[in-house]
């Protein structure tokens, strides 16, 4: 598993593309968009709209014929998107632009069957979401515990530290954050309890975890537990699941699906969704290793260094 300094890797830069925005492009994003091969006045889903980089690129490519859908569970980041893919002033050939506050899951109940010549779905965490406190997503500033991507949802990470029995948290971080000291961190969480804030966690993580002299003490201490608390929170494994069901349905002959990964577990359900589909005849694989960034991309955005995407198109 790629590592990064706060969530091994699964957050996103902020994007950039259109009307002048500042920011950073998103991750590979030129890469997605070769595979994606846009065809002028076609449909393409952008599956994590975030802040509308990919599909920007996606919209400028289309034509007045064409079709643009993005999903996304955060409403903050749909408005966001909305303001940047609005018809440019200088654009008189701009598409038609459908935003969805949903969960990429439903993609499957939201499409036509055979209605998409192209799927593009770039996972993870965006710095948005990170570096806003409120939302309880970082460990490097005082927040609640929250973790939700779309405000409406029950669970949230409070539920999960204060609430949860010690052997589920203990597997929850065992499962979703690859840590292998998850007994040791569910019995020092249950024992600090009630744990009211991000720092507060993070103070107990690091407390229960002594340092070890490896690779694995590179990343802080809190990294894997957050990590694990986020994914269970957004059933973030779960919506990629459905997703990778739906994509082969929601395709036309010939349509892509380029999906970039930012940890293991996604990446592995991603190659093996690939690899089934190609055994069964639905596919035809694009990217027989991952595509990774550049070393001039990571020098610029360090994040990048564990974006992995795959393609597939749909026979």
């Amino acid at each position: 598993m790629a590592e990064s300094d706060e969530d091994l890797g699964s957050e996103k830069p902020p994007q950039g593309g259109g009307h002048g925005q500042a920011g950073h492009v998103s991750v590979l994003l030129k890469e997605a968009i070769d595979f994606l091969a846009i065809r002028r006045g076609g449909t393409y889903i952008d599956a994590t709209l975030g802040l509308g980089g990919h599909s920007y690129e996606i919209a400028r490519r289309l034509g007045p014929q064409g079709r643009l859908i993005g999903f996304d569970k955060d409403p903050q980041a749909l408005g966001i998107a909305q303001r940047r893919l609005s018809r440019p002033s200088e654009a008189k050939d701009w598409p038609q632009i459908t935003l969805v506050h949903a969960s990429f899951a439903e993609l499957g109940q939201r499409t036509s069957p055979s209605s998409a010549d192209g799927i593009v779905a770039d996972l993870g965490l965006s710095s948005m979401q990170l570096q806003n406190a409120s939302r309880g997503f970082s460990f490097q500033a005082e927040g609640p515990l929250d973790m939700r991507m779309d405000p409406h949802n029950e669970r949230t990470a409070d539920q999960v530290v204060n609430r949860m029995r010690e052997e589920d948290l203990a597997n929850v971080i065992y499962e979703f954050g690859e840590e292998r000291r998850s007994r040791r961190i569910a019995r020092a969480i249950v024992r600090a309890r009630p744990i009211r804030t991000t720092a507060h966690l993070a103070q107990v993580l690091s407390a229960a975890l002594r340092p070890m002299k490896s690779a694995y003490s590179a990343i802080h201490p809190a990294t894997r537990t957050f990590q694990a608390i986020r994914i269970f929170v957004n059933r973030e494994l779960e919506d990629l699941e459905e997703l990778l069901k739906a994509a082969p349905a929601a395709l036309k002959p010939e349509g892509r699906l380029v999906v970039i990964s930012f940890h293991s577990l996604e990446d592995r359900l991603v190659k093996d969704a690939l690899r089934a589909g190609a055994q069964q005849g639905l596919y035809r694989i694009l990217t027989k290793k991952p595509v990774t960034a550049s070393g001039e991309e990571i020098d610029r955005n360090p994040r990048s260094r564990s974006a992995k995407l795959r393609a597939a198109e749909k026979i």
